[in-house]
Formats: C-alpha cells, structure tokens, sequence
C-alpha cells in the first residue's frame, strides 16, 4: 500500500503546545522532512523522537518534493514539519501538497500551533473578517502593488516579519494606509512574549528609540466600512448630478431608479435630485 504524507504542527515557542497525536506521529512515521534539521532535531531530542530526518526548504523544494513522492509511492509514511507552525503557511510545504495530490498521494493534516491565528485572537482587532499576507516580498514593485491593494482592504490584515525589517515594514504600511490601529505580537508563547496594542505612528516612534528584537506578527485594523463609503461619496461629489444620472441610465437602469441609486450615493434625498433635475 501507498504511504501518505501527514503536515504535523510544531510549536512556536512553547515545546508543551505540541500535541500527543503529533509526538505518536513523529515516532511512527518512516520519515521526518523538516525545514531545517539543526532546528528540528531539538524538538527530537527534546521527546526523543529517533526517526530519521531529511531537509525540504525553499532551495529544494521541487526536486526533493518528487523524491518524497516516490517514497510514499514505495509505501513510506512521511512527516512534514516546518521550523515552527503548521506547515504550508509562509513555507514550501503549499508545493509539496499542491504535488501529492497531482500524484495521488494521500495527505492529512495534524492541527497545532500557527502564529498567525495566535496573534489575530490576541490582536484586540476584528477577528470576524481577516486575510493573511505572511511576509510581504523583498521586490520592491511586487511589495508596492501588495501595499496599495491592502489600502482598501477592509477585513484585519495579519503580517510577519523578521526584526531587522520591522521599522521599514512599519513605515511602509504607515506611508501607504496611513495611520491605523495595530497589535504588534513579538515572541509569542516564549518567555518574553509581549503583545502591543498601539498605532502605526506610535510603533514608528517607538522604534526611534528601541531595536526590533524577536520574530513578529503584525496585526493591523483593516480600512472602515464608514471610510470606505466616505471616500466613495466624495468621488460622486466630483461628478454633477446629470452627469450621475447618466452613469446609471446609460447601463440600462430605469430613471426612478437612477435616482434612487444617486441619492444614495451622495448621501441626499430622491425629492433633492429631482429638484436639481428639474431646474438644471
């Protein structure tokens, strides 16, 4: 019989997060692929896991990928675990399974720790409603396209980044969106955890007088649904109301209803565009 592939989350800081279906795993399993073994093989000693490991990074991950593939053909179980997290988020495991399942082989995954949702739930912010956009590229113009469609973003936006990329990243976002609400989350489920509410112009200040230190999830307040449609009304009002009218005329839609569609737009009465109709 085919072996299958099991995405096993790791902790992110706390070795007690892992989880007794995950630790029976590991040591049942042929096979551990792990982002990085001289990371991973702490986690090994730590429980005295004794299954072998190989490397599966984002400088491999095609070409080792096929070879994992093999061996579950062959009839090997395989664990995939990334440095820290559940795997697949912001790491090549997304290839590997994207890979399987073009082969046929079976993948399950094993829920644990994952940054993102740990940050989002200590955030403060909206969590109803939130999209994650992981680490945001290192090209300039393809980081520029993503900040600028994250400007009309309206759901709780969730980052990661690195230290020494921080104050950029913060000013960036602050150049872009302007000034927002944000949970800066650093260290999280480690000793020194700490979680900030604040804004981004306060974290820029912060920042003059303080290194970054530790790896960290931003958790920033997505646009309002009230600036959202102040910004749009204050479109309509560079459009006179015959001009509007005809937008809405033009695609099909009856007169009555035309003007329904502009008074709403304007934030004005149905009786305040007939009346500027009818004398124009």
């Amino acid at each position: 019989m085919a072996g299958q592939l099991y995405l096993c989350a790791t902790p992110i800081g706390n070795l007690g997060d892992i989880t007794e279906r995950v630790l029976q795993t590991l040591q049942e399993v042929d096979l551990i692929a792990a982002e990085d073994t001289r990371n991973s093989i702490k986690i090994m000693n730590h429980f005295q896991i004794k299954t072998p490991m190989t490397s599966y990074h984002e400088y491999n991950k095609i070409e080792k990928a096929h070879s994992l593939i093999d061996k579950m053909k062959q009839g090997l179980n395989i664990a995939l675990i990334t440095d820290a997290g559940t795997p697949g988020i912001s790491d090549p495991g997304e290839e590997l399974v994207k890979l399987c399942y073009e082969e046929g082989v079976v993948v399950t995954s094993l829920p644990g720790a994952a940054a993102c949702i740990t940050a989002l739930t200590l955030s403060g912010l909206s969590t109803r409603r939130f999209c994650f956009e992981g680490f945001l590229p290192s090209d300039k113009k393809e980081k520029r396209e993503i900040l600028e469609d994250l400007k009309e973003e309206s759901r709780t936006i969730i980052l990661y980044e690195a230290p020494h990329h921080l104050k950029r990243t913060l000013l960036e976002l602050y150049q872009t969106l302007g000034n927002r609400n944000i949970t800066l989350c650093r260290e999280l489920t480690k000793k020194f955890e700490t979680i900030l509410p604040t804004t981004l112009e306060d974290a820029l200040k912060k920042y003059e007088v303080e290194n970054p230190r530790g790896e960290y999830v931003l958790v920033l307040e997505g646009k309002s649904l009230a600036d959202r449609k102040k910004e749009k009304m204050e479109a309509w009002q560079e459009m006179s109301i015959p001009d509007h009218m005809d937008y809405f005329v033009k695609q099909g839609i009856d007169k009555k209803e035309a003007m329904k569609m502009v008074a709403k737009d304007r934030g004005i009465t149905k009786r305040d565009v007939y009346q500027i109709l009818l004398n124009q």
